[in-house]
């Protein structure tokens, strides 16, 4: 230790001291922290080893929680998959159950076969899934790893470690989402007399007199959902929410899909003649294949654009944040992790040798401290801010400008520009949006911190706008901080420089000037860089979550277009007859598959604003307590009807093959 002391310059300091106590009573264990509180200096803090590991874990709940509700959806997109693949088994084998039923068989003889069937294939499906599972765990972890030192605190993970208790749930979930997706085609297996299951067209009959009831389900959920959204309730209410919205978009899929192809009818008869209307009344006809898997497929699309929507507004969010804070033209820091508020210190004589070099008009410093505190670490940021930083009149476009405004912009959220800056300067805080959610405060209410002189209390100007970190930061003025606190030292400063200045000589000095010494030099758009680089790393996995929902989604096309080819041979047999090609075959399935995509992607748009909607302006409130403005990409609506066409038109490429080479006699004789 007095090594590591010499090296980093801090002979003499400590940063903790972990308190072993002796097992006893309650009495015994207040009695020894009152002993350890009269010999601490006034500054230090005793805070109890499981509340320091409650701390840790409210730091990466929502994080955790965002994960797991991506996870879920990933979920939702494969139950799809599972009743496809089911229904794909009892269609290749209607024929069969047909005459087992003739022979005897009972329908709950006939739903356990089949429910057993799938607790087969979910027992497969599912050990293959944890092994897969742990593969992937395996490259994630990285991701998720560096994601936690940006934004929460230093993490090493040395092994890989595989808890019992996942391993056991995700085969509980594996398992029961297969046999609740297989009850549908169970019942479907069973539901009509021997005679009626041989006949394909007594299940399409049955599925158009459901679709009032399927509505109105829809319907129902879309209520519940929103709902829910109207209730402030907690994050885990507001996913509930988002899961309620989605399932019942997909419920209604089917119903409008079939008002779509309706509409479409006509135009695809103008465009492609007889075999366009055809296409069109082939996707309605087939309802009980199609509906499923373009439902799934509005799930998987629609998450994409809500996803996408989201990242994208709140990414340029971030950018107008940066481009308003970082307005230096140079920034100095000292080494730092945790989010930039554990690490090095740098000697406030170096800010003061900086402001002296040729072609600096300002230098503002800045102070990084996490203080421990029984609710939790507080992370306090000392300013030196300019007056003109809260001023409502100055004008956004100039204040952009980095030889025009001070070192950082202040937009406030709450509190009272024409007051704020004096209120600032006295010794009052600032917070940021995150932290005035998680503790329940704001404007005027009063802010309990342990200095250097024991605990003061402190009362709060204003909110601002911060999106450096969800657990939120509250700034102080550096002067009051240095009278409460003691503290000189410095996390870095920013350098301001004239009109006239050559920023690049400006660098080359403050570079040679900071040699030998344990800091770094970035220009504001190298900084800038680095924080969008951070940002994108974050949201790098819910990439791979919305790749891996939409590749569920597109094998779940993929299965219900060939049980709809296994269902369709007799009929696409008498057209071969009647003298309709091969290629036109083909012409006539890929129309029909690509009028899915197009259902799913027109279906999907909407859905997905809504899904944006939601995650932007409750759960990323409710998760963070941040403002995001939504904003559309111009090319991601496109890009998203796009990706649902692409993702049906390869779906059905094999099945059209297949139907294509089917030979019209052989499928006339097996009928």
């Amino acid at each position: 230790m007095a090594t590591a002391q010499e090296v980093t310059g801090q002979l003499g300091r400590l940063s903790r001291i972990d308190l072993i106590v002796q097992e006893g009573a309650a009495g015994e264990r207040l009695l020894s922290r009152a002993r350890a509180r009269a010999v601490l200096p006034p500054g230090a803090s005793i805070v109890e080893a499981a509340a320091r590991s409650r701390s840790t874990a409210t730091m990466t709940r929502s994080f955790r929680l965002n994960l797991t509700a991506l996870s879920l959806l990933a979920l939702l997109c494969g139950a799809f998959l599972i009743y496809n693949t089911i229904t794909f088994s009892v269609v290749q084998r209607r024929s069969l159950l047909g005459l087992l039923r003739a022979l005897g068989v009972t329908r709950a003889q006939v739903f356990a076969l089949v429910l057993a069937e799938a607790a087969a294939v979910a027992v497969v499906g599912s050990a293959a899934g944890l092994a897969a599972g742990v593969a992937l765990g395996s490259g994630l972890v990285r991701l998720v790893t560096r994601t936690i030192n940006d934004l929460y605190f230093v993490l090493a993970v040395r092994e890989l470690a595989i808890p019992a208790a996942t391993l056991v749930k995700g085969a509980a979930v594996g398992v029961g989402a297969t046999l609740l997706a297989a009850i549908a085609p169970a019942w479907e297996a069973t539901a009509t007399p021997p005679r009626a299951v041989l006949i394909r067209s007594s299940l399409e009959t049955r599925l158009r007199r459901a679709l009032p009831r399927a509505g109105a389900a829809g319907a129902a959920l879309l209520a519940l959902g929103v709902a829910l959204l109207a209730v402030r309730a907690g994050i885990a209410v507001a996913f509930v929410a988002l899961f309620a919205v989605i399932l019942g978009c997909a419920v209604l899929s089917p119903p409008a899909t079939v008002a779509l192809m309706r509409l479409l009818r006509r135009p695809m008869g103008a465009l492609f003649g007889v075999l366009g209307r055809m296409a069109a009344s082939g996707v309605v006809a087939a309802l009980s294949r199609t509906g499923v898997a373009i439902a799934a497929l509005v799930v998987a699309v629609s998450v994409t654009v809500g996803i996408g929507v989201m990242i994208g507004s709140f990414r340029s969010t971030v950018v107008r944040w940066l481009d308003a804070s970082l307005q230096a033209d140079l920034y100095v820091s000292a080494p730092s992790a945790g989010g930039g508020f554990r690490g090095g210190e740098l000697d406030p004589a170096l800010a003061a040798r900086a402001a002296a070099l040729p072609g600096v008009a300002r230098v503002a410093a800045i102070r990084r401290v996490e203080l421990t505190t029984p609710a939790g670490p507080v992370r306090l940021v000392a300013l030196d801010l300019g007056s003109d930083s809260f001023d409502p009149s100055a004008d956004p476009s100039a204040s952009r400008h980095p030889r025009r405004g001070p070192g950082r912009s202040i937009e406030l959220a709450a509190g009272d520009p024409r007051q704020v800056g004096q209120q600032f300067a006295a010794g009052q805080l600032l917070v940021s949006e995150a932290f005035a959610r998680r503790r329940g405060i704001g404007p005027g209410a009063t802010l309990v911190l342990r200095t250097a002189r024991g605990d003061r209390s402190f009362r709060v100007a204003g909110v601002v706008y911060d999106y450096a970190s969800d657990q939120g930061i509250v700034m102080i003025d550096r002067g009051a901080y240095v009278a409460a606190w003691g503290d000189t030292a410095l996390s870095g400063f920013s350098l301001t420089l004239r009109p006239a200045a050559d920023a690049d000589a400006v660098e080359r000095e403050l570079r040679r000037m900071l040699a030998g010494e344990a800091a770094s030099v970035q220009p504001s758009r190298a900084l800038k860089r680095l924080s969008l680089a951070i940002f994108d790393r974050t949201f790098l996995i819910t990439g791979v979550l919305r790749l891996l929902a939409g590749l569920v989604a597109g094998i779940g096309v993929l299965s219900a277009l060939m049980a709809l080819q296994l269902e369709r041979a007799r009929e696409l047999a008498v057209l071969r007859a009647n003298g309709l090609t091969p290629r036109q075959v083909w012409a006539l399935v890929t129309a029909q598959t690509g009028l899915m995509g197009l259902a799913a992607g027109l279906l999907a748009l909407p859905v997905g604003l809504a899904l944006a909607a939601i995650m932007i302006f409750v759960v990323n409130r409710r998760s963070f307590g941040w403002t995001v403005g939504m904003e559309i990409p111009p090319g991601a609506l496109a890009e998203a009807l796009g990706l649902a066409l692409a993702a049906a038109l390869l779906a059905g490429l094999y099945p059209a093959w297949r139907m294509a080479r089917t030979s019209p006699a052989r499928a006339l004789r097996e009928e």
